[in-house]
């Protein structure tokens, strides 16, 4: 255990919770809703018989719905338990994805894409939510940095195994998805509902989504706002990174694969240490503050991209600042409300994903009014940078509006009213 905590922290003990383990076990497969199959959309054109374009609806289809159903998932969470809800999302998200592996028709895999995404919208949101009913505190963010380290790494190392899959059948990739199955199962049989160990008789009242709408203030929804932030950013780094390495500074896609996995390696190790930075600064605030900012500046360096290292730099701190801020972001959401806990981390959740969707189609837009002006390497440069500078801005508008700076370790609704 002396090695944990050297890694971890004074609160690395949370690995010892079976509950947290069944989490984490569960986390396993959600982050590959997208990443899986990214790497291999070029290869899935010729057995769809579809064009470069079409493809990427595989994608959309997955992400889309959870714009809206991840709010009311938590609804259910919050009314009827987290382990009913982590089963069927594990069941759905698990065979559905699988199954895509099993037809050559087109709009049979988006719609079962499209199954997919009602499954996912109920797995992270919900492990987010119940490690926030298993621990309290820095315990909590030390958690919740683990949680979504594992993430990071499961996100770098299955689409590389993927990537070699493909090249024996297309889809083998796809049935990596099925592993969710079994994972439901034990949860069925080991996991303890989570949030019968968190919440108090008080709260026992299941809340409506009527009841959510009236207890949302200005503070929280500035807290909501900005915890779509980091997904905004990082989604303009990974669709933009590729073009800036090989038209800006006419690199390779093996130097754009490398500041990827930079980035990555930056937020699952920057996750694992937010318990770290709770424990250090006297409000979440600050560490939040400087993350945001450190994303900003990061962003700004992969747009300027005067060289190489520098982008390389840029990424280092994008990634940095994404593992810490979503991190903590999530433990300071879980800590407002028992009552409300479930369907606030869903709601900021649902928030993120419209970060992760409508960014790219912003920036696209905003490339191609640029181009006549300042060229298209100009346009590039300057949508990323003029992204850094409002995104950062708002981002400490947001943390100081949520009053985060006057909260020491505790939720920013503490009255509960």
């Amino acid at each position: 255990m002396g090695s944990l905590a050297a890694l971890f922290g004074r609160d690395a003990a949370v690995l010892r919770d079976r509950s947290f383990q069944l989490l984490l076990l569960t986390n396993l497969t959600p982050p590959l809703g997208v990443a899986l199959i990214s790497p291999l959309l070029n290869t899935l054109t010729g057995p769809f018989a579809v064009s470069g374009a079409e493809i990427g609806l595989l994608i959309t289809a997955f992400s889309a719905p959870s714009i809206v159903s991840i709010p009311l998932v938590g609804t259910l969470a919050d009314r009827y338990g987290r382990k009913p809800v982590l089963v069927a999302g594990l069941l759905v998200f698990g065979g559905a994805g699988a199954a895509v592996g099993l037809t050559t028709e087109f709009r049979v895999a988006l719609a079962l894409r499209f199954v997919q995404g009602i499954g996912f919208a109920g797995l992270t949101p919900v492990i987010v939510t119940s490690t926030g009913d298993l621990f309290r505190d820095s315990a909590e963010a030390t958690a919740q940095g683990i949680r979504f380290a594992t993430s990071g790494v499961t996100m770098m190392v299955f689409p590389l195994v993927a990537g070699v899959l493909v090249a024996v059948a297309w889809q083998l990739p796809f049935f990596f998805y099925g592993i969710s199955i079994p994972i439901a199962v034990v949860l069925l049989l080991f996991l303890d509902e989570p949030r019968e160990r968190g919440v108090s008789k008080e709260v026992a009242d299941r809340p409506t989504v009527r009841d959510l709408v009236a207890y949302l203030d200005a503070r929280i929804t500035a807290l909501l706002i900005a915890r779509a932030l980091p997904n905004a950013f990082y989604t303009a780094f990974l669709t933009y990174n590729s073009l800036v390495i090989v038209r800006v500074l006419d690199g390779s896609p093996r130097q754009a694969g490398l500041l990827v996995a930079a980035a990555s390696l930056a937020h699952a190790a920057a996750a694992t240490q937010s318990g770290r930075m709770t424990a250090y600064f006297s409000t979440r605030f600050q560490p939040l503050f400087g993350a945001t900012l450190g994303m900003g500046v990061g962003l700004s360096f992969v747009g300027f991209a005067p060289s190489f290292p520098v982008v390389l730099l840029g990424s280092v701190l994008v990634g940095f600042g994404f593992g810490t801020t979503l991190s903590l972001y999530r433990s300071v959401i879980t800590s407002i409300s028992e009552t409300f806990r479930g369907s606030l981390v869903s709601l900021g959740s649902s928030l993120g994903r419209v970060g992760s969707t409508f960014t790219p189609v912003l920036l696209g837009a905003a490339i191609h009014r640029l181009r006549p002006i300042v060229g298209a390497t100009g346009a590039i440069k300057t949508a990323i940078v003029v992204l850094s500078i409002v995104g950062g801005a708002l981002g400490v508008l947001c943390l100081v509006a949520a009053g985060l700076h006057r909260q020491p370790h505790r939720s920013v609704n503490e009255t509960g009213a």
